[in-house]
């Protein structure tokens, strides 16, 4: 006696299960996936930044 579970997808932001073709159970969840990808663009751009100051600095360090 095993109920089988209907079809869904679960919410890319907050995982709730959803029944729907979006990848997104609200309008909400959409906005703030939006913002956390911003921020996660925005720091691996700082991440590269720092990466590239560094080594231009080791570099000149080694040949001064």
């Amino acid at each position: 006696m095993s109920d089988k579970i209907a079809q869904h997808k679960h919410c890319r932001a907050c995982g709730k299960a959803f029944v729907g073709s979006d990848r997104f159970c609200s309008e909400e969840c959409r906005t703030s996936n939006t913002t956390n990808l911003q921020k996660k663009k925005r720091q691996l751009l700082l991440l590269y930044v720092v990466t590239f100051v560094v080594l231009i600095l080791a570099l000149v360090a080694t040949w001064g």
